[in-house]
């Protein structure tokens, strides 16, 4: 099992706790240790759409303009590869499912499964 997360995130922390998943899984705090294209494939491959782990509530979509722009998925990744904060979190991945963000319904789901 493996958590991609900020450390620096309430959010993430609080999820984590909840979830009981120190010591349990792999926790990647992806601020330090980057994203590979390995893994951001791999993820894409249980979510189907690399749209399904971006983040639009990064402070960065707007001040980059890419609000205003028709993103493909290529463009997608490879902002997600670019800067971390453009990656929906927690993503927790775990027997071949895949958890994204940080929306009540997800978190249940996750909890449910885990």
């Amino acid at each position: 099992m493996k958590v991609y997360h900020l450390a620096t995130c309430n959010t993430c922390q609080r999820i984590i706790k909840e979830l009981g998943l120190e010591g349990k899984a792999t926790l990647q705090n992806i601020k330090e240790e980057k994203i590979t294209e390995a893994q951001l494939d791999e993820m894409y491959a249980l979510a189907g759409s690399y749209e399904a782990l971006f983040s639009r509530r990064a402070m960065k979509y707007r001040s980059m303009g890419l609000n205003e722009m028709q993103l493909t998925e290529d463009d997608y990744r490879k902002y997600i590869l670019e800067e971390y904060t453009f990656l929906k979190r927690p993503v927790i991945v775990a027997d071949n499912q895949i958890f994204i963000g940080n929306s009540k319904k997800v978190v249940e789901s996750a909890k449910a499964v885990l």
